[in-house]
């Protein structure tokens, strides 16, 4: 097991966890948000949870604040949301900070392992013009996170195998395949 195992976490119930908890599983690790562009993929990624859940495959959200300001609930607003908007019955985390000099130890380790993702598309380009059409700060170079809905494939052994951009639909062939070497 790796390092990554006993990072303290919090559920979104506030119930204190660490990846230890999922121990010989496959992790795909994503920082989601409510009220971004991105937030459909929540049905990409309980369906993905539903197919593979039984084969060892567990998706965990992790909540974040850090982009545009596209998480602003609270755990108990979001645990709402996230049950009667998306209703994902995958694992949620507490909310956390993803970026800058507040950014989780998870994710802080996560970026440190897998310090470039895998790119779909002109994502970047995307938010380049969407940040500077609202006055918002520039999209994070790598390795920092780029938006919401970044994943990382985590394997049994609890190392990161891969880094996907947050464009990537959680069923993109690319995905699926990492998921089904790891299981």
């Amino acid at each position: 097991m790796s390092t990554l195992t006993s990072i303290p976490l919090t559920t979104i119930s506030g119930t204190p966890a660490t990846l230890a908890d999922y121990a010989g599983k496959v992790l795909l690790i994503v920082n989601v948000a409510s009220k971004c562009g991105l937030t459909p993929q929540y049905t990409a990624l309980e369906a993905l949870y539903q197919q593979y859940k039984d084969r060892g495959l567990f998706v965990l959200g992790f909540p974040a604040n850090d982009f545009a300001g596209q998480e602003p609930g609270t755990d108990q607003e979001i645990a709402t949301f996230c049950s009667l908007d998306y209703p994902v019955t995958f694992p949620l985390f507490s909310k956390i900070a993803v970026t800058g000099p507040d950014k989780h130890p998870l994710y802080a380790a996560l970026i440190a392992a897998a310090p470039e993702h895998v790119v779909t598309g002109p994502f970047r380009e995307k938010l380049t013009t969407f940040a500077a059409t609202k006055g918002l700060p520039a999209p994070n170079p790598l390795p920092e996170l780029l938006w919401n809905f970044e994943k990382f494939l985590i394997g049994r052994d609890g190392n990161v195998i891969a880094r996907f951009a947050p464009d990537t639909p959680p069923n993109d062939p690319r995905i699926i395949s990492a998921i089904e070497q790891a299981l």
